[in-house]
């Protein structure tokens, strides 16, 4: 896969606790010089999409980074971030409540959050905290709800996305990986094992050492 065929199926990304509006400048510079989608922090949105071109995809987070958020509040963040311009949404899915077995709970909160925003709904299942199984179920939650995709990590857990996790979860949506994926290899290999997204704050490194 060449640079120009790479770059759509990247969401180069900057969600780190100190990113400034100056952070989110650079990534979205470099994501429309280079075809790439952004994902940036929600606090931005509106002037990120002042300051982009109207055709670059962008994509926030809610219920970043733990999914914690009591429903209402992600509920209301999810909409407010399309409000403010968001393309995508990459929403937090409860691993605690997971962990639990209160099935019923997580999938509600997704499919309201799903119902009520007319654009994609990525959901991080931050696969480095749960065994297969529970990676099954939170898979199968997030397509229940009509969420778009599935995604491996926010990032900020210990680990990130590896191939037998993109194909675990492929089997029930597209997915997109996340979280150390830092060279064109480590990308490829994603794709390879079924991911259509990758979300890496290395856009720039992973095309640069894509074949032109």
């Amino acid at each position: 896969m060449n640079r120009s065929e790479l770059a759509p199926h990247i969401d180069h990304t900057v969600l780190g606790p100190a990113t400034t509006m100056d952070d989110v400048e650079r990534v979205l510079d470099e994501s429309m010089e280079w075809g790439m989608n952004a994902c940036i922090p929600p606090c931005y949105v509106a002037e990120a999409r002042e300051y982009a071109d109207e055709d670059l995809t962008i994509a926030t987070v809610v219920g970043f980074p733990h999914g914690h958020h009591e429903p209402r509040i992600k509920l209301e963040e999810a909409v407010q971030a399309w409000e403010a311009g968001a393309d995508e949404l990459d929403v937090v899915l409860n691993v605690g409540r997971l962990k639990a077995g209160q099935m019923d709970a997580v999938t509600e909160e997704l499919a309201e959050m799903v119902a009520a925003v007319p654009v994609p709904v990525k959901v991080i299942i931050e696969t480095v905290l749960l065994t297969d199984e529970e990676k099954r179920r939170a898979s199968r939650a997030a397509a229940a709800a009509d969420a778009d995709f599935v995604k491996t990590s926010t990032g900020f857990a210990d680990g990130g996305a590896v191939a037998s996790d993109v194909e675990l979860m492929a089997e029930f949506l597209p997915v997109k990986a996340s979280g150390g994926i830092g060279s064109y290899e480590a990308a490829m290999t994603m794709l390879e094992a079924g991911a259509e997204r990758i979300g890496a704050s290395s856009g720039v490194a992973i095309l640069e050492g894509a074949p032109e």
